[in-house]
């Protein structure tokens, strides 16, 4: 693996919280341009580092969010009014998915799921306007 990929991937694995590709552009410093980005995470998807989901926000359009592949699968919740993703532990959902196999006959290989809402600080402010970033 290259040093530039390293260098991303240590900065995935290091995020408390799932990242876009800019957001992996700004923290490269200029060592990767986006082009570069993108074919690292399509690397790091196909060789099973790295996991990703898209989110559609009105505001901001449809985003696509990497994250690591961890052993313990996570979920998350997702603020509508300051865009903060906050891990929400380890999966509850092994029981569904046994029973959604049996019930369709089919093999889930994996699920993502997210909630959205507002934290409790944006739930304190009067103007709820979604995907209205604060960074």
């Amino acid at each position: 693996m290259t040093r530039i990929r390293k260098l991303l991937l240590r900065y995935i694995n290091d995020a408390t919280q799932p990242l876009t590709a800019n957001d992996i552009f700004v923290h490269s410093n200029s060592e990767a341009d986006l082009a570069t980005i993108y074919r690292a995470l399509h690397y790091f998807e196909q060789h099973g580092f790295v996991e990703s989901f898209s989110y559609h926000c009105e505001k901001e359009g449809t985003l696509r969010y990497y994250y690591p592949m961890r052993e313990e699968h996570t979920h998350f919740f997702h603020c509508a009014s300051c865009h903060m993703f906050i891990p929400l532990g380890p999966c509850m959902l092994h029981t569904l998915e046994e029973e959604l196999q049996a019930q369709y006959n089919v093999e889930i290989s994996r699920h993502v799921l997210y909630f959205t809402g507002f934290c409790k600080e944006c739930a304190g402010k009067k103007n709820k306007n979604p995907c209205n970033h604060s960074s």
